[in-house]
């Protein structure tokens, strides 16, 4: 949770009025987690994905420095759960193939000394009204877009909304995904942000971020092999209100992550399997102190598990069921 410094305030004895932000992570949607997916879409359908991942990191940027000024960092350990639908009615519109997704998380989390906290609850769930995938003739390509949306429907408590799963604002995220599909290739560039609204509570609003994920896997009869990466990173500064007395949490951060996914395809379902380890990750423009950057963000490593098989079709289904993902 890049907020977790927002606890500098308590640490360094000021007053909360004067305190900020504390308890988003920095994101709606941890990166990394549309690994293994692609621009194309599975025969008209409703599929079910299922995706559990866990992320085990450490506090690092110049506000660790105020938490522990013995040099020691603050921990993070996150388990989270996903069920989620994908519709694929079979429509077409302006020659594109429509999909729409429906997703619910739900998180449990615990922060290391000296904040020592925990939480579990439901997250804001997740909603795609429409996306469009064009297969560009005979190429091997694909080009998807839409927009997804995180509403405001999470586990929300504590003074700022902010001390469990859920958060009170809503979320909006622009997508566009490119793909080369053909000889067992799933070669993808997916990028997409997040357009924040203001917290209801504090009036606080978290700065735009945007994310890029990639993948390079090669399918060799039921198994799927191969590398991957993303970058996540604020582009917008945060907003601050009268609620934290204007001092701002994190006005930027970027990080990079690399690792590597296999998959299986059992016929009737497909899971697969990535794992991540964040080479570089920085924060800055925290406000808190005068004098003193106090933006701090998790660096850490992240393993993914998603299983993903068809409910219904209206038609047999094939004896192979190709990878898809939210």
């Amino acid at each position: 949770m890049a907020g977790i410094a927002a606890l500098i305030a308590t640490m360094s004895a000021i007053s909360s009025a004067n305190a900020f932000e504390f308890g988003s992570p920095g994101w709606e949607q941890k990166p990394g987690i549309t690994i293994g997916g692609s621009a194309g879409l599975p025969p008209a359908g409703i599929y079910s994905f299922n995706q559990v991942f866990t992320y085990q990191a450490n506090l690092t940027g110049p506000g660790n420095a105020l938490l522990n000024p013995a040099g020691t960092k603050t921990g993070e350990q996150v388990a989270v759960g996903v069920n989620g639908i994908l519709f694929v009615p079979g429509w077409t519109f302006l020659g594109a193939t429509y999909s729409a997704v429906l997703a619910q998380p739900y998180v449990m989390a615990s922060v290391g000394n000296p904040v020592n906290t925990q939480f579990s609850g439901i997250h804001n769930a997740y909603v795609v009204p429409g996306e469009l995938s064009w297969r560009l003739g005979d190429s091997g390509f694909f080009v998807k877009a839409g927009l997804g949306m995180y509403v405001p429907t999470g586990t929300v408590t504590g003074a700022n909304g902010l001390g469990n799963a859920g958060h009170p604002w809503w979320t909006f995220q622009p997508e566009f995904i490119v793909s080369y599909l053909k000889d067992g290739w799933n070669i993808t560039a997916n990028l997409y942000g997040e357009i924040n609204t203001k917290n209801t509570i504090t009036n606080y609003r978290s700065g735009d971020m945007l994310f890029a994920e990639f993948t390079a896997a090669k399918t060799i009869g039921n198994w799927t092999i191969g590398p991957v990466a993303y970058y996540a990173g604020q582009i917008g500064n945060d907003t601050s209100s009268a609620f934290y007395g204007g001092a701002i949490n994190v006005n930027r951060y970027n990080i990079w992550a690399v690792g590597g996914l296999v998959g299986y395809n059992f016929g009737p379902a497909a899971l697969n399997v990535w794992a991540f380890d964040e080479v570089s990750a920085r924060a800055s423009g925290g406000t808190l102190v005068p004098g003193f950057d106090t933006a701090a963000v998790f660096k850490g490593f992240s393993v993914f598990a998603n299983l993903s098989f068809r409910l219904w079709a209206p038609e047999t289904p094939s004896p192979t069921l190709p990878k898809f993902h939210k």
